[in-house]
């Protein structure tokens, strides 16, 4: 490792403007199963019409809301990035997570790809660390990115001395 201090500070790349397709649909997706349920309730049982007709009408409202506005804020605020040193992330569209990881304390690096991410050629791009906090995950970059810095990562940690964990 450099003798450089590892630090939050903003992340080099953008995810894929792709992603704002995949996180339409994946909101598209739940609200719509979500509605449908409470469509079907409303429709089959006559005496809860009173109380699900306004839960249906707010579900329906914040479902086209979340799903106008979240998709573009989040492309916005997403961001990553992957240095000699460490893995730099910020995510989130509500609350705002900004993370860091020594490349010292990576423990595994893997690339999942949905249905979804595999008809948009997405990938989301896994580093798992000694951390209590989880797995850092960067969702909706290209494929054949997130396959080339998972080598890449896998080669850097290889020469990398220590164990941080």
């Amino acid at each position: 490792m450099s003798d450089q201090t590892i630090a939050l500070r903003p992340p080099e790349h953008r995810v894929e403007r792709r992603a704002i397709g995949l996180w339409t649909l994946q909101s598209v997706i739940g609200f719509g199963i979500l509605a449908g349920l409470l469509t079907a309730a409303y429709l089959i049982f006559d005496g809860a019409r009173s109380w699900l007709g306004p839960i249906l009408l707010v579900v329906a409202i914040w479902g086209v809301v979340v799903t106008a506005v979240m998709p573009v804020w989040r492309y916005a605020v997403h961001r990553w990035e992957v240095t000699e040193d460490a893995v730099y992330t910020v995510s989130g569209w509500i609350v705002r997570e900004w993370r860091v990881a020594p490349i010292s304390r990576i423990q595994t690096v893997d690339t999942t790809r949905g249905p979804l991410e595999q008809t948009l050629r997405l990938a989301t791009l896994e580093v798992t660390t000694a951390s209590s906090r989880g797995p850092i995950k960067v969702a909706g970059i290209d494929a054949t990115v997130a396959a080339r810095v998972a080598a890449e990562l896998a080669k850097i940690t290889q020469r990398t001395p220590g164990d941080a964990t």
